[in-house]
């Protein structure tokens, strides 16, 4: 399916849906909808799903550092003033996230300047859990691709490839950043230079991952990072929810923050299929 087509595909099933939830989601509000709808329309906004890929985010969130990198400052509260209103303190590489091309080189796109079209993609889940459950340091490699073709065709065009490792369900517990014997090194899936080289040769727009970083935990060099920013493509960290997706024909979009000269930030990724 072409990109225009992918977009105004979304555009017409998200148009469905804001019918549907204006009428409401109860049962009383359902025969509502059936008389205000032709029966299309309804049946497409009735198996429409949305899957929310996002980690909340608290100032407790597990970073690739180690250190603190979002607070919150309460600078009026409802008791005392009637309304509620924080003031916030965010590393842009925070919680579920963006990397956008500036994030690894001298002059690429800041995350304001990602095409809209950019950020509404078909999504390809590809399943690394079963070679992560045994190995900390397992990397998507460009055979987990082509077993992915092999059994869901080619890649969509302009899609988002996402590895599904299974990293999500640790993220409340110190297995998510997964330090070492030696205190320091981390280990966690990531993508393989390969397959990111391999993608390159695609029109995939991101790579996305469940876990820290683009480049598996113990990588010294930041190959990935290096390798596929600077292309101009774009990276979404700390993803979750994968598992509850098909491999191929969800549609994600990805509420990448509008910020001038912003090497990446965090995001509200959903997935709709």
């Amino acid at each position: 399916m072409c990109n225009h087509c992918v977009i105004e595909d979304v555009k017409r099933s998200m148009l469905s849906r804001r019918k549907l939830l204006s009428a409401g989601l109860a049962a009383t509000g359902a025969a509502a909808v059936s008389q205000s709808l032709p029966q299309a329309t309804q049946a497409a906004a009735n198996k429409m799903m949305l899957t929310d890929l996002t980690h909340e985010l608290s100032e407790k969130f597990p970073t690739f550092t180690g250190e603190q990198q979002f607070f919150i400052d309460p600078k009026f509260n409802f008791a005392k003033d009637a309304f509620n209103q924080n003031e916030w303190r965010i590393n842009e590489h925070t919680g579920t996230h963006v990397d956008a091309p500036l994030h690894f080189s001298a002059d690429g796109m800041s995350v304001g300047e990602l095409p809209i079209e950019d950020l509404v993609a078909p999504l390809a889940v590809i399943d690394i859990r079963t070679k992560a459950a045994d190995d900390a340091d397992a990397q998507l490699t460009p055979d987990d691709i082509a077993a992915w073709t092999s059994k869901n065709g080619d890649l969509p065009p302009y899609c988002v490839v996402a590895m599904l490792s299974g990293w999500d369900t640790r993220v409340r517990t110190n297995s998510f950043r997964n330090i070492g014997d030696d205190g320091k090194t981390m280990h966690f899936p990531g993508f393989h230079v390969e397959a990111v080289h391999q993608l390159l040769d695609t029109s995939a727009k991101a790579i996305a991952v469940d876990t820290l970083s683009l480049d598996y935990g113990k990588s010294e060099d930041f190959a990935v990072h290096s390798t596929w920013l600077p292309a101009g493509r774009y990276g979404i960290e700390c993803l979750a929810n994968l598992a509850s997706l098909p491999a191929a024909g969800a549609t994600i979009i990805v509420g990448a923050p509008k910020v001038k000269g912003g090497s990446g930030g965090p995001a509200r990724v959903l997935a709709l299929q």
